[in-house]
């Protein structure tokens, strides 16, 4: 085909996905407003840290320190006791104190120690396995030793055979208990691991439900803790909002959605990817950055699987390679706004990157792949005498 064919097809000759039309209304998600923003939210937070911190003095047996951090680690909180939850588990594993004395006990001090990276071995089981190397049918009761051992074999590595036994039996167990005759918590938690082990799950899309929790808890009797979750759980769902609103107004700006009808118009779900990765407010950038990068990546997925011919595409491929805008002058209206936007949003990258950092060589290493996919790369002696100054 001549390359300075411009491609004119009909638009009833492209393909349609279907895709069904954003439920989130622009409007809205520019006008989210949370009033958790501020130095006093910021003191009061501080104040309920200093508050929990003392807890880890004071909680001075091992299972209770451990539900200490597995509940901090649940209510989304592990980032402001980073030193303190080092300190204690340092201190019971320099203890080498093995706990045997129940399941619940046995597989809460394995999952806690292995979620932090602490060696720890499968063969603290042994002792609630048969002869046979199945779990003992004694423990099959212990609904909440159950539990806690399917959230332990989760953490399992390949070849462990005593927990992949104790997972098929947990599982097993779990399902044959009648959830009815639980309390409300632990019959909530055995559905939940049921479906998808803690370990797989996205932290923070579950501290809601953790906080619901631990307010019913009767054992819970840290008052601190619950309100340090709470306004934390406001205080970052405030910055997430925040966020969300500059990457609505940032897609709308772009005005793809008007040009590209056969795309995907997902900013929310993809800001909500970012979400997953990194919640922490201190993440602003990173969150943004990516929910765009994904934008994109739908967009230009969705110009190659649904909109774009063989050849058009070749020539769309070829201008990435090249990272050169002329050469899209041939194509379809659309896929050359779809490089324009890549094109641009990729400098707006290398700039924010290199005003925050000082990092400057995001848009240099782009232009030298283009010129390495031309052929136009300069020799190695070339370059040392550019390095150096010499003419």
């Amino acid at each position: 085909m001549d390359p300075k064919t411009n491609f004119q097809a009909d638009e009833h000759q492209r393909r349609s996905a279907n895709y069904k039309p954003n439920i989130w209304k622009d409007g809205f998600l520019e006008s989210l407003n949370n009033k958790y923003i501020g130095d006093d939210y910021t003191r009061q937070s501080k104040n309920l840290i200093e508050d929990v911190k003392k807890m880890f003095v004071e909680t001075e047996d091992l299972i209770a320190q451990l539900e200490l951090i597995d509940r901090i680690g649940k209510l989304g909180l592990t980032n402001y006791f980073e030193k303190e939850i080092k300190e204690a588990l340092d201190t019971i594993e320099n203890s080498n104190t093995c706990v045997t004395e129940n399941l619940y006990a046995t597989a809460l001090h394995f999952k806690i120690l292995r979620q932090h990276g602490y060696k720890v071995s499968q063969d603290v089981f042994g002792g609630f396995m048969d002869e046979e190397g199945a779990l003992k049918e004694s423990n099959y009761w212990d609904v909440k030793g159950m539990l806690e051992l399917l959230e332990a074999s989760n953490l399992a590595f390949e070849g462990e055979r005593i927990l992949d036994e104790a997972k098929a039996s947990a599982t097993v167990a779990l399902r044959g208990s009648n959830v009815w005759n639980l309390d409300n918590n632990l019959a909530r938690q055995v559905v939940h691991a049921l479906e998808l082990s803690s370990h797989r799950r996205v932290g923070w899309f579950n501290v809601k439900g953790h906080i619901h929790a631990y307010e019913k808890d009767n054992h819970a009797n840290t008052i601190s803790l619950l309100e340090l979750a709470k306004l934390n759980f406001n205080m970052v769902q405030a910055a997430l909002q925040k966020d969300l609103r500059e990457v609505s107004m940032w897609w709308n700006n772009l005005g793809l959605k008007e040009h590209l009808k056969f795309a995907r118009d997902r900013p929310v779900e993809c800001f909500m990817f970012a979400v997953g990765l990194n919640f922490h407010p201190g993440y602003t950038s990173f969150r943004i950055l990516l929910s765009k990068v994904i934008n994109l990546i739908l967009i230009i997925d969705d110009v190659y699987d649904i909109y774009g011919s063989l050849e058009e595409l070749k020539i769309f491929t070829n201008a990435v390679d090249r990272w050169d805008v002329g050469l899209t002058e041939q194509l379809p209206e659309c896929m050359k706004i779809c490089f324009q936007v890549l094109y641009n949003t990729t400098c707006d990258f290398a700039h924010e990157i290199e005003e925050e950092s000082g990092w400057n060589l995001a848009l240099p290493h782009l232009s030298k792949a283009a010129e390495q996919e031309r052929g136009d790369a300069p020799s190695a002696i070339l370059c040392y005498m550019r390095e150096m100054n010499i003419s």
